[in-house]
């Protein structure tokens, strides 16, 4: 069952998406080396509960904590800890919120400190990746579009994506039909309805796509030990442009005044 969200229902759940960058830049003004990834599921979940919503992740088929912080070769569902993050370090933060019946769902990976320029060329180009799947999410287009552009741009720099996880649909259920993965054919797979909400997200790696979870059951790492990167937006499929509902804004105005 695929949901189409109304243009009501849209709006409901841009506030939820919103919310997310909102809490992602609180994350970002206190990343950097020496503090733990506890601290800033701390910081989040305080944002999130003063700004009158849920965490979305907590508790979520048993999830720990606020947010997944994903380090190096953690490519997605870290959970917080004690761990202190380092100089070179780069750090996936994935948040959910919910409020007023909706999910917002976005993820960002930071650079802490000093990183090296290969690394820090993977995530710039994750990112750009993201965009790129955005332009595909329109009237008309199939799901097998947006996995090839997100395929066909990291691939073309050696980089690998990630099979075993994918995007979703996103709304009154943070995890919806349908599934988007990161790789696929041109004009394959579902079609893209006005008004579908989808949580686009590649996961790359720098090195091979094999990934295994560890014994803790939620962290997925690269089989390699090589850096992952992840981005990740709500949109709304739109004819001839997608709206994206979340937002990166909040992020990088307080990334660019570090």
């Amino acid at each position: 069952m695929i949901y189409i969200k109304t243009d009501e229902e849209v709006e409901i759940q841009r506030q939820s998406s919103l919310l997310v960058g909102k809490t992602l830049a609180e994350v970002a003004k206190i990343i950097k080396p020496g503090v733990t990834t506890i601290e800033l599921d701390k910081v989040a979940e305080t944002f999130i509960r003063d700004n009158g919503a849920k965490p979305g992740f907590k508790g979520y088929g048993g999830f720990p904590a606020t947010l997944c912080i994903s380090v190096n070769d953690e490519v997605v569902h870290g959970i917080p800890g004690k761990r202190e993050l380092k100089n070179g370090d780069i750090v996936s933060v994935d948040c959910g919120t919910f409020m007023n019946g909706f999910y917002g769902d976005s993820a960002y990976t930071f650079a802490v400190g000093e990183v090296k320029e290969s690394v820090l060329m993977l995530l710039q180009r994750t990112k750009e990746s993201l965009y790129l799947a955005i332009e595909q999410a329109i009237v008309g287009k199939r799901v097998g579009d947006i996995g090839h552009a997100v395929q066909k741009y990291v691939e073309g720099f050696g980089y690998s994506v990630v099979r075993d996880l994918v995007g979703h649909g996103v709304g009154r259920n943070l995890h919806e039909k349908p599934e988007i993965p990161n790789y696929g054919r041109r004009g394959s797979g579902i079609k893209l309805k006005s008004g579908m909400c989808l949580a686009i997200e590649p996961m790359i790696n720098l090195g091979v796509k094999e990934v295994i979870q560890d014994s803790d059951g939620w962290t997925i790492r690269t089989v390699d030990k090589q850096p992952s990167a992840h981005f990740e937006h709500d949109v709304v499929v739109r004819n001839g442009k997608a709206d994206i509902l979340s937002t990166f804004e909040y992020i990088e105005q307080v990334l660019n005044k570090k």
